[in-house]
């Protein structure tokens, strides 16, 4: 990310590697979360994503995932059957 002012643009992490900000894997999310936390734009980058209402990615070291800040992105397929206490299948 990259500001827009007549200031020499900021060197921020997610310019290093941009596809781990938006990979499929929880543990590459937590890690770009993780770089977030040194970004000096860090917070401006998290209110411009609100703003917008990103649908996915990590943004100002917040997942996104259908627009809706979450801790953690749970993986592709089906989830797991989660049967009642007694009940039978």
């Amino acid at each position: 990310m990259t500001t827009r002012t007549t200031e020499a643009p900021v060197e921020t992490p997610c310019l290093k590697q941009p596809d781990r900000w938006f990979a499929e894997r929880n543990d590459d999310l937590q890690a770009a979360k993780q770089e977030c936390g040194m970004c000096p734009v860090r917070t401006a980058c998290l209110l411009a994503a609100l703003e917008r209402a990103e649908p996915w990615g990590v943004w100002g070291g917040e997942i996104f995932v259908d627009g809706t800040v979450v801790e953690v992105k749970h993986g592709r397929g089906r989830p797991p059957k989660h049967r009642p206490h007694g009940s039978c299948a």
